[in-house]
């Protein structure tokens, strides 16, 4: 991976989203290399803390993928990720990072060419984006109770 290319980190739940992945990869789907997917139980379990986080500590892009509404492994963590991921979008701006830079989706473990073809628009738009410019404060209490 170039200086010049995007770092974009994947928020990916387990059970469907990494898996669509994982069928992108074993379907040789190719989908950009600087995305770093990181492996998470579920979606529910991502906190805004965590986002902010990832663009404090050099993510010019962050995603999150999870199972499609209604089709949580623990009933409920998809609901209680929508409602967190419409708190970041509205807190981003906040500490000077464009929403574009945000990006969510519903993806199953079928959809590897889905998860694929995310990957290719998300990092895109990154791109167009430019490099994120750093200069945050402390993540706000304002984030950390947002769970």
């Amino acid at each position: 991976m170039s200086s010049e290319e995007p770092k974009i980190l994947g928020f990916c739940c387990n059970w469907c989203c990494y898996g669509g992945a994982d069928t992108a990869g074993t379907a040789r789907m190719q989908y950009p290399p600087n995305v770093r997917v990181l492996r998470v139980m579920c979606s529910g379990r991502i906190n805004p803390a965590m986002v902010l986080k990832a663009f404090k500590e050099g993510a010019d892009g962050v995603f999150v993928g999870g199972c499609h509404m209604g089709d949580c492994h623990y009933d409920a963590g998809n609901y209680k990720w929508n409602r967190r991921a419409k708190f970041i979008e509205d807190l981003l701006p906040e500490f000077g990072i464009p929403k574009e830079r945000f990006r969510f989706e519903w993806i199953s473990a079928s959809e590897g060419e889905k998860f694929q073809k995310t990957m290719e628009e998300f990092t895109n738009t990154i791109k167009s984006l430019g490099p994120l410019h750093r200069s945050f404060p402390k993540v706000s209490k304002k984030a950390q109770i947002a769970n």
